[in-house]
């Protein structure tokens, strides 16, 4: 991070330099020949700002916005969750027709020529695969936060 004072013109006739560091952190960087053409060292000049964090800082820093086992155990409202259903198993249904369309136009092709005619190509083998894992996994943490609520409250 760099700030940009303005230069007092009084401290350039006197031959001072107006920039110093004030800490063992920063250090006069060299200036480019860009910002000595827009008027750095004239008009204003450059001043590094720069910081440190330790070990422990920088985790707590990675864990901020980390959700917690908690979000796993919270259960979602019936309506949202069961439109969700919906989708995925719309998605499916849509994923397994293309699946067996692939399926009958790869007969009597060679290894080959099916690589090169899948290349762009969505595969819905994958998609179907993933779907089914998202379905399960949502309704299972749905079943087991329903559960919990049940016997807690």
């Amino acid at each position: 991070m760099t700030a940009w004072p303005v230069l007092l013109l009084k401290n350039l006739d006197l031959g001072q330099e107006p920039r110093q560091t004030t800490s063992n952190v920063g250090h006069l960087k060299k200036s480019s020949i860009q910002a000595l053409i827009h008027g750095l060292n004239r008009h204003y000049y450059s001043m590094v700002i720069d910081y440190r964090k330790n070990r422990l800082e920088e985790q707590m820093l990675t864990n901020l916005y980390k959700k917690t086992w908690l979000v796993g155990l919270k259960a979602c409202h019936f309506e949202r969750h069961s439109k969700s259903n919906r989708d995925i198993i719309t998605s499916m249904l849509s994923y397994s027709s293309q699946y067996n369309e692939c399926i009958k136009d790869e007969e009597g092709k060679t290894a080959e020529e099916v690589l090169v005619a899948s290349v762009g190509k969505i595969d819905p083998k994958r998609h179907l695969g993933n779907s089914v894992e998202e379905l399960m996994s949502h309704n299972i943490l749905q079943l087991l936060g329903t559960m919990l609520t049940v016997l807690v409250f």
